[in-house]
């Protein structure tokens, strides 16, 4: 029989890769999304026709929705990615991101909970979280893994923390059969421009500024989000309930190397007619409050227990995030004609 996946955030960046995954590779997958200035269908066209694909715009509090479309669905596993992700956003108005990533968090499991409780089986429910909730690293060593402190540092890290610590109570009090991973900064095509690497590349194109925070040195652990998308799919098929997973790509890139990279890429495949390097476009800007150093993470659980492992290193995925862009100009520039992106930092 084929397996359907209620996967909430589907319009989104990670849950959008996750959805045209399940669909290439079998499984029916039914959208969950309000449709935030995050989100876009055009990330789901690729599967738009597909059988095996139903959109649905609707919020994860509202606990009558979510019922009926686990019960009328017959879903087997819920992908829980909607949130709030922004962390500038967050500083700004965090009420959002109480909202959303805890009290709509409850509504769902409460959902769930009445939905495996009447047909249990196999039903699981995946909650995807973010190596944020850990707070911050040394620049010179240590790595996130499954036994990692809380330490959220943003508003947002510390809405997703808490929704983190309600999933793993509904699995330990009630029994629902969960499982969390944390993921690494992602990348790929389809992102929000407001984020680090689209916003970067539709800025250069337009011959502005690059604003990289304080000196860049900060530093991500990079995820090509195709790969993220097959590790979410392993964990919901093979892992026990309870378990957890870290799940990182293993390439520590100061924010600075990004941008550089990212210029030196442009100047290859997309050359200034001036004959200049896009990195004289680089500026440095005040910090933002509350910056972490440093994410870093150890795949080793998923790589040892359930055998995965990237498909791409750091400097292939980024030539092929690059590529996607410039042969797709009308993703960025939808989102600066509407006033909003491509002006904020996000890594």
């Amino acid at each position: 029989m084929t397996r359907t996946a209620l996967v909430t955030g589907g319009a989104g960046f990670i849950g959008s890769a996750l959805v045209r995954h399940l669909v290439a590779t079998g499984t029916r997958a039914v959208v969950l999304d309000k449709l935030t200035y995050a989100a876009s269908l055009d990330a789901l066209a690729p599967v738009g026709d597909s059988p095996l694909f139903r959109f649905v715009e609707g919020d994860i509090a509202d606990r009558a929705l979510v019922a009926e479309l686990l019960a009328g669905e017959g879903v087997d596993v819920v992908f829980h990615l909607a949130a709030e992700t922004h962390v500038d956003r967050s500083i700004a108005g965090p009420a959002a991101f109480v909202e959303t990533n805890i009290v709509g968090t409850y509504h769902l499991l409460e959902a769930a909970l009445d939905h495996w409780r009447r047909v249990g089986g196999g039903f699981r429910f995946h909650h995807v979280s973010t190596d944020e909730v850990h707070g911050d690293l040394p620049i010179d060593g240590g790595h996130f893994d499954e036994e990692s402190a809380y330490r959220p540092s943003s508003p947002y890290s510390a809405s997703k923390a808490a929704s983190d610590h309600l999933v793993a109570a509904w699995g330990r009090t009630y029994g629902l059969p969960v499982t969390i991973s944390s993921c690494s900064n992602n990348y790929g095509p389809f992102q929000s421009p407001d984020k680090l690497i689209p916003r970067t590349i539709a800025r250069a194109l337009g011959d502005e500024t690059l604003p990289v925070y304080g000196t860049g040195a900060n530093v991500r652990d990079w995820l090509f989000v195709d790969d993220h998308a097959r590790a979410l799919d392993l964990i919901a098929r093979r892992a026990v309930p309870g378990a957890r997973y870290a799940i990182g790509g293993r390439a520590e890139r100061s924010n600075l190397t990004v941008v550089r990279t990212l210029c030196d890429l442009l100047d290859r495949l997309a050359p200034r007619g001036d004959g200049r390097s896009y990195r004289r476009q680089v500026s440095f800007v005040a910090d933002r409050p509350g910056h972490d150093l440093r994410y870093a993470i150890d795949p080793s659980r998923i790589e040892s227990e359930l055998d995965w492992r990237r498909e791409q290193s750091f400097e292939s995925g980024l030539e092929a995030t690059v590529a996607w862009y410039l042969a797709h100009p009308e993703w960025w520039q939808r989102f600066a004609a509407a006033g909003h992106g491509l002006e904020r930092v996000r890594a």
